[in-house]
């Protein structure tokens, strides 16, 4: 379901300079929507990009196949690593 067909009934309130409101207004003339549908449809296009990076992981075939490669060899042992893990925490009481 698009954004535009849903009910909403949540206010989101933002504050702007008088030049940010100006220019945004210009924007929404420009498209031809209302300002909700403008503000609205940005949050969520700006948001989705925001979050990508984090929800999705996407590689091309070759790349997937030498993520694959590399998560599938067997972890090393690191001395260092071994010795800090097995030191009482400081935070312990």
């Amino acid at each position: 379901m698009s954004i535009s067909t849903r009910a909403r009934d949540k206010r989101l309130e933002v504050r702007t300079t008088l030049e940010e409101r100006n220019l945004i207004d210009r924007a929404v003339d420009v498209v031809g929507t209302d300002l909700t549908s403008f503000v609205v449809t940005n949050l969520v296009d700006a948001s989705r990009q925001v979050l990508a990076d984090r929800d999705h992981f996407a590689l091309e075939a070759e790349a997937a196949f030498q993520w694959d490669k590399l998560n599938e060899m067997p972890a090393r042992d690191l001395a260092g690593l071994r010795r800090l893990m097995n030191r009482p925490s400081p935070f312990s009481e």
